[in-house]
């Protein structure tokens, strides 16, 4: 799969996922590795089928048949996605940066009948009321899991069983229930299908000019819809993402490809200059929120092109990036797409953007708008969710699918035809390339027992996609004291790993508008340049301290460095928007 979720297919013609993985049955090339482990693609899809068969045999009847997977990049990972595949069911991937009731409200949400992890993540289990039973958790690095899988081992993948109730797997079969947040509350799981999956990933196995002796290095979190499996050429797995061993791994493996996000290649930037920065196989790297200066800095010290992309999740919208595409642009719709930039409250279409000489957006007000999709998008809708899809989908029309494909994403559209991001909806945030919801943030400081009020916005990251920025409104007498606020964080079971504030203001009372809403546009404006005390956790050049974990005052001379950063990454216009 590519770094939007989808499989590559070149040359294969396959209309399903699982024809892709019946075509590696007898292909004895080299398939996956990580590190000593080595498995062919033929080991690969006989590890599927065999897979798919247990999960014939585990599968309560009447049981949605969806299984969750909780691992890291492991090979277990793509053999149960195979496995999936050829059994006609769904993966749910369940992301472990979650924590607490959250956690398990995944699980719960998405119907999942089997639950594979392994050791390393079994302590985010502990305590949580689970609707898997424990029969049906499976630990991959367990003696026992062997044990079940031993009578299936030698099954063909043309010798899969339909499971009890299920259709045989099709075009139209569910394969992936991807979580993506919105603009509201709890996280949403997007439908994918099989026959979604494998035509996107066709398309881009073309644009890409993907070989059969092409080795995508998969160094992206699988959970999070990043590369999974690639059709006719092989993986390379880094369990978790690593700036210090990103050039070791690509040459011992000879990956010739990556998919990325934007902070990791400003991670990989930060590493100290080597004289065999050069020396590698690399060709091409795809992925989203580099920038146009970190993609440029990469391609000059790397000798690697980026490769930008813009697609929704859900797959309601795509944006391709031709070679005539100008800096700081995302591309144009692909052939027969009809997308806009529109007033979220009208539906009108925006006038397009004025640019100065040097780029400058002259006319935001009114350029500024939401993206949506005006013609036929390949949204299959969220799962146990009518209304979430009927909002995504609403204009024209009735009903889910029957209106425009709203991204929930700004954007403006220079006199060229080009689109260009302008930052998310008021309460969306993307922080180091994951999607959280303001209100769900919110919904947890609001414990904080000094803030009698509280409003979480999106301030621009410096690099790439949104730091976390809180606004608390402090009851009579109450100072902030950072101390008591880290050890509160700290204490809360649900707060993810990228839930943290970066920055917080304290306020005698939340901004708001004329109908008595918080005025969130006026915070995310004012983001940290405000009047009142601001307090952050500086930006570190690794991932090595998480936010939250100390809070200092925001000075003056802080803000002069950081402006500095956002200049010279070519950002600071966002935070005028």
């Amino acid at each position: 799969m590519t770094a939007d979720g989808t499989r590559s297919t070149a040359g294969s013609g396959a209309g399903t996922v699982a024809e892709l993985v019946q075509a590696q049955w007898g292909d004895h090339r080299a398939g996956a590795r990580l590190g000593e482990v080595a498995l062919s693609h033929h080991e690969l899809a006989a590890g599927a089928a065999a897979r798919a068969a247990l999960l014939g045999e585990l599968l309560p009847r009447g049981a949605e048949p969806h299984v969750g997977v909780l691992l890291d990049n492991v090979p277990e990972y793509p053999l149960w996605l195979g496995a999936a595949a050829l059994a006609g069911a769904a993966v749910a991937g369940i992301n472990p940066t979650r924590r607490g009731p959250e956690l398990a409200r995944d699980i719960g949400h998405t119907d999942c009948a089997l639950l594979v992890t392994e050791r390393a993540h079994l302590p985010l289990l502990a305590g949580l009321d689970l609707p898997v039973p424990p029969g049906r958790v499976l630990v991959v690095d367990d003696p026992a899991y062997r044990e079940l899988l031993a009578p299936y081992e030698g099954t063909p993948p043309d010798g899969i069983a339909p499971l009890p109730g299920v259709r045989p797997p099709g075009p139209a079969t569910r394969m992936l229930l991807c979580f993506t947040s919105g603009s509201t509350g709890t996280p949403k799981a997007a439908l994918c299908t099989q026959g979604r999956l494998a035509a996107a990933g066709a398309q881009l196995a073309r644009s890409f000019g993907v070989r059969r002796d092409d080795v995508h290095y998969l160094c992206m979190p699988m959970f999070h819809g990043n590369a999974v499996l690639a059709g006719g050429a092989g993986i390379a797995l880094r369990r978790r993402f690593s700036a210090s061993a990103f050039l070791s791994d690509v040459r011992c493996y000879g990956a010739t490809y990556f998919t990325y996000v934007g902070r990791a290649v400003h991670y990989l930037l930060a590493t100290p200059p080597a004289p065999d920065d050069r020396d590698h196989p690399l060709r091409n790297g795809f992925g989203t929120e580099a920038g146009t200066v970190d993609a440029a800095r990469f391609a000059a010290r790397f000798g690697v092109r980026l490769t930008e992309g813009y697609g929704s999740s859900e797959g309601g919208a795509a944006l391709r990036r031709t070679p005539d595409t100008p800096p700081g642009a995302l591309g144009r719709p692909a052939p027969g797409d009809d997308l806009a930039v529109v007033d979220p409250a009208t539906g009108t279409e925006l006038p397009r953007a004025r640019l100065d000489a040097a780029g400058r957006l002259l006319n935001g007000d009114e350029a500024i708008g939401e993206l949506v999709n005006r013609g036929r998008s390949s949204f299959e809708g969220y799962w146990r969710n009518p209304g979430a899809t009927a909002a995504r989908t609403r204009g024209p029309g009735t009903g889910p699918g029957a209106g425009w494909y709203w991204t929930g994403d700004l954007f403006f559209r220079d006199p060229g035809g080009f689109f260009h991001f302008a930052g998310r909806t008021d309460d969306r945030l993307r922080v180091d390339s994951e999607n959280l919801a303001a209100a769900m943030i919110e919904n947890i400081l609001a414990r904080y027992a000094p803030a009698a009020g509280v409003a979480v916005y999106a301030v621009p990251d410096p690099v790439a996609g949104d730091q976390v920025m809180a606004a608390l409104a402090l009851r009579d007498g109450a100072a902030f004291d950072p101390d008591d606020f880290v050890a509160f964080l700290a204490a809360q079971p649900d707060l993810g790993t990228k839930m943290a504030p970066r920055f917080v203001r304290t306020v005698a009372a939340l901004p708001v508008t004329a109908t008595n809403k918080i005025h969130r546009v006026a915070l995310r404006r004012a983001g940290f340049r405000c009047p009142e005390p601001v307090w952050w956790t500086p930006l570190t050049p690794a991932p090595a301290a998480p936010a939250g974990s100390a809070y200092h005052p925001f000075t003056a001379g802080d803000e002069t460095a950081l402006l500095a950063l956002y200049r010279a990454q070519d950002r600071a216009g966002l935070l005028e928007r």
